[in-house]
């Protein structure tokens, strides 16, 4: 991993804040394919998790290209995530990181067949946080079109690379 230890912290600290990754997919007429899902809740090693059915659309996809984008938002800090996606069916990862979220996903818990894990092994990260409030942000953003200006201080952007 590149990234600084500072780089990683911004990024764990949206994803504390965060409870849903929207994954972007190509499908198999090379359209790109974003549904909403729930984010397994870890600590941020490069990697961020979910649990999907194995039989899915999504999976099928990823089988065919892995490469994959994760959109994330808390409405202060905001994460697009490149990287390549891999599916398991190790019971041992499995079993780490199962929760009752899951739950609800899966008709036989954590003993259903169709129990899957989807990692995005990130590349790159660009991020964009915000110290104050949306609002606040949001009255700027229309300051500048009433003005014909460019929003300032609306937060920080960096890419990171890992």
């Amino acid at each position: 991993m590149n990234a600084t230890a500072e780089e990683i912290s911004t990024v764990a600290d949206v994803l504390d804040k965060a409870r849903i990754g929207l994954l972007t997919t190509l499908d198999e007429h090379g359209r790109l394919v974003c549904r909403p899902l729930a984010l397994v809740d870890r600590d941020f090693d490069g990697s961020v998790y979910f649990f999907v059915d194995k039989d899915s659309h999504k999976v099928h996809d990823i089988d065919a290209n892995p490469e994959v984008n994760v959109g994330v938002d808390t409405g202060k800090g905001w994460l697009s995530i490149s990287g390549t996606a891999s599916i398991t069916t190790d019971a041992a990862k499995i079993d780490a990181l199962w929760n009752t979220g899951a739950e609800a996903w899966f008709d036989q818990g954590r003993d259903d067949p169709a129990v899957a894990l989807l990692e995005v092994d990130a590349h790159s990260i660009e991020s964009w946080t915000s110290t104050e409030p949306k609002a606040v942000t949001l009255l700027k953003y229309a300051k500048a079109a009433v003005t014909g200006g460019h929003p300032t201080n609306v937060g920080d952007n960096q890419t990171i690379s890992l």
